[in-house]
């Protein structure tokens, strides 16, 4: 960029190379700086994010050539700073407006990029506008992947079962509503930050689920669990925040296990749990040792740590797990719930008491169709030891699923209780 840049050279017959995995490395953590940083300055959601786009593919140009900056997120960061000042003054923005972007202006010519309180603080309010009650839900979670996490448009598009078209138009409305809907770039304070947090907690919860299902894209599950990182160090007096971010590396602490090595799925039973990260589960630990509430995250967190915690589904709190749910069922009543706290009764007092949950739960119609309340039937009857009915279920389940990997799953239990 400068004189004053100084870069680590790279041999020219690896450089681009080197310097593709470098561009690519750093926009995963600069990208939604940048994002979030020129968003605050310029109140231009689409300006900031093609300055940010341009920043990577300007380093994609000179970084071969120059070798890679020693602070490349500082570098991305000075670019599009820079380009964002130029298109406002090609556009003759109003004084006032040019009057606020002199703050952008570096004094240093290679400033931090992401040090300071302000650009932490603009993370935050970046998550709290793209989670706004005014959007829906899928714009919350297509709007976070695309602004928070910087996830291209088609992955995003993909993940919401659309076409690119459509996810493109989609987030411009989101952007547009925000704008017209007068929607503020900040961090709600008082009862508005009650009101407003569940909304954040769903999203990154959301995300994660459609990140972890057995035909979803994992690296969604990896930007959740960085997402409530982040929103945890940045409140860590808010439990539910806590909660979330123990449940959530509870569950991503199994996911090198739940495949075998033809890439099968695994049922929690079939797992190797010695593959199990147990890195992710002492932090998911510790995060739920702060947990002073009773919320909906905090008593999902507990029963995730009874399964994380034990050696084996024969060594596994049961009994806790079924007062979780008890209580889980109480505060946030719902069809899938009541099917999970059948099987917990299920494995903690016997598959009679899990069935007579399950027929409870089916009575109002909610698990109709619902193929896992067919498999939760058939775990619990074969457990009864009547293997033939068991095979039957499964099957019946497999018939009712979209995924393959959970068909074939199914479809071998079936096969493994008829023989």
């Amino acid at each position: 960029m400068t004189g004053t840049d100084t870069t680590t050279e790279v041999p020219d017959d690896v450089g681009s190379a080197a310097a593709a995995r470098a561009v690519a490395a750093a926009g995963v953590d600069a990208y939604p700086r940048i994002v979030a940083t020129l968003i605050r300055l310029t109140g231009d959601w689409t300006l900031a994010e093609d300055c940010a786009q341009e920043s990577l593919a300007v380093a994609l140009e000179r970084w071969p050539g120059d070798g890679v900056p020693t602070n490349p997120g500082a570098w991305l960061m000075t670019v599009a700073r820079n380009r964002a000042i130029d298109v406002l003054r090609r556009a003759a923005v109003e004084r006032r407006k040019l009057h606020e972007l002199a703050v952008l202006t570096p004094e240093d010519p290679q400033p931090e990029a992401g040090a300071g309180e302000d650009v932490v603080d603009d993370r935050l309010r970046l998550i709290f506008t793209c989670c706004h009650p005014a959007l829906a839900l899928d714009a919350r979670v297509a709007l976070t992947l695309r602004t928070v996490c910087g996830v291209p448009t088609a992955d995003i598009a993909r993940l919401l079962l659309v076409s690119e078209s459509t996810m493109t138009r989609r987030l411009t409305r989101a952007r547009t509503r925000i704008a017209q809907a007068g929607i503020p770039y900040r961090v709600p304070t008082g009862p508005a930050l009650a009101e407003r947090l569940p909304g954040v907690l769903a999203v990154l919860y959301l995300l994660f689920t459609r990140g972890y299902v057995p035909d979803g894209e994992p690296a969604f599950a990896d930007e959740a669990v960085r997402l409530a990182r982040l929103l945890d160090g940045l409140m860590p007096e808010q439990s539910e925040v806590a909660a979330l971010r123990a449940l959530l590396l509870f569950q991503h602490s199994r996911r090198d296990a739940r495949r075998d090595a033809d890439g099968n799925l695994l049922t929690l039973q079939r797992q190797d749990w010695a593959q199990w990260d147990r890195a992710a589960i002492a932090e998911g630990q510790a995060a739920l040792a702060r947990v002073r509430d009773e919320g909906p995250y905090a008593w999902q967190a507990r029963i995730a740590a009874c399964h994380a915690t034990a050696s084996s589904t024969d060594t596994t709190d049961w009994p806790t797990i079924a007062r979780a749910y008890d209580a889980l069922a109480d505060i946030r009543p719902s069809p899938v719930i009541a099917l999970n706290r059948a099987v917990a009764h299920g494995y903690a007092y016997g598959p009679a008491a899990g069935l007579d949950l399950l027929d409870a739960a089916r009575a109002g119609g909610g698990l109709d169709g619902y193929p896992l309340a067919a498999a939760v039937e058939a775990d619990l009857v074969a457990q009864q030891g009547d293997r033939s009915r068991a095979a039957t279920l499964f099957r019946e389940a497999a018939a009712m699923v979209s995924s393959t990997d959970e068909r074939s799953a199914l479809l071998e239990r079936a096969t493994e209780l008829s023989r």
